[in-house]
């Protein structure tokens, strides 16, 4: 007998056919998920190298080798900081005008944009960020006493400064996250001591340190609610102990205080705390060094020529430093250190040169 197809039979076999096509979908999905590659990420490098006229140029490298200069080594000029963004690369420094003044300076893919300050005085961009396609700088400009100010340069134009130019201070680190801009530096008080300070939304939060002794924050954090901040304060002793502080209060001090030690880059990845810098060894050689969770790894470089990490990067488990190192000449090399090994040399050592900010983006 001729088998007859009831509407109850359609149904199951669509049923069938649907649960098939989904599961081939499903399959397809996975497959193609499984096999998506993970970006490629570029190892980007800012600071400078001297010409053979021994002027300091303002550098790029991408993956070790270096871009088209951003200066033309007319005047001494120096890369401090690096955002990369939509494949865009831009770098905030200094560098010397006709009247021998340093001028606050942003580039984006190798140009300068129009200079931060008048370069009627002194001025530097040290630290940069960019969200949301606004521009962010920080760093400090001199008023008419010679007085360094604190400021926060968006798109190319001055907010209102951070301090209030009676006393030398300057911003050398930022972060803006959820619409907040947080900025870490220094100002001096009365007594002549440098105080390490955080602002927040063009405000200073309590301070870090009591101003007792010089003490610097260099480097700036922000992760949720944690406002992280690294640098160095003196001890009685003099010396300089490298800090972390976690929401305005010092965790252990990095380094013992027997000899001089300072932190000059900072990151934070879920729990873990990470700070570059160097420490001085008994013969006074500066030794690159990386902190994780306040114990020191092994160290960068072996301490028998003066080396220093100014940068840091932590991506994917890999841990980045980035600085320089003392070579045989006296010259000083700009190197790049991934989890503890260096790679190969950004420069060739036959003049001064260093790195002062690392980034990875694809």
């Amino acid at each position: 007998m001729k088998h007859l197809t009831t509407p109850s039979s359609l149904r199951a076999l669509a049923h069938g056919c649907l649960l098939a096509a989904s599961a081939l979908l499903l399959s397809s999905c996975k497959k193609d998920k499984a096999e998506t590659p993970e970006p490629v990420l570029a190892v980007y490098a800012a600071g400078y190298e001297q010409n053979g006229a021994g002027t300091s140029v303002a550098k790029v490298w991408k993956n070790g080798t270096a871009t088209p200069a951003l200066t033309g080594g007319t005047s001494n000029a120096v890369a401090t900081a690096l955002a990369v963004m939509g494949g865009d690369v831009y770098v905030a420094g200094r560098e010397v005008n006709a009247a021998g003044r340093n001028v606050a300076k942003v580039w984006k893919n190798g140009a300068a944009t129009p200079a931060l300050a008048g370069g009627t005085s002194d001025a530097a961009a040290t630290a940069l960020a960019v969200v949301g396609g606004d521009v962010y700088a920080a760093g400090y400009e001199a008023n008419a006493a010679g007085k360094g100010v604190a400021k926060v340069w968006k798109n190319g134009a001055a907010t209102p400064p951070l301090t209030d130019g009676t006393k030398d201070a300057a911003a050398t680190a930022l972060a803006v996250v959820g619409g907040d801009v947080y900025v870490a530096g220094f100002e001096y008080n009365a007594a002549g001591r440098a105080v390490a300070k955080v602002w927040k939304n063009g405000a200073a939060t309590p301070a870090l340190t009591d101003g007792t002794s010089n003490a610097f924050a260099n480097a700036l954090a922000v992760v949720g609610s944690d406002v992280y901040a690294a640098g160095y304060e003196r001890n009685a002793a003099g010396r300089a102990v490298a800090k972390v502080w976690k929401n305005g209060t010092a965790t252990p001090a990095l380094s013992d205080g027997t000899s001089n030690a300072f932190a000059n880059a900072l990151a934070v990845v879920g729990s873990d705390v990470y700070a570059a810098g160097f420490e001085y060894n008994a013969a006074l050689k500066g030794v690159a060094k990386v902190w994780k969770n306040g114990a020191a790894t092994p160290a960068l470089t072996n301490g028998t020529s003066g080396a220093v990490a100014n940068a840091l990067a932590v991506v994917g488990g890999d841990v980045y430093a980035a600085g320089y190192e003392r070579n045989a000449a006296g010259n000083i090399v700009a190197k790049v250190w991934k989890n503890g090994t260096a790679v190969p040399s950004l420069t060739e050592g036959t003049s001064d040169a260093a790195v002062n900010a690392i980034v990875l983006a694809p």
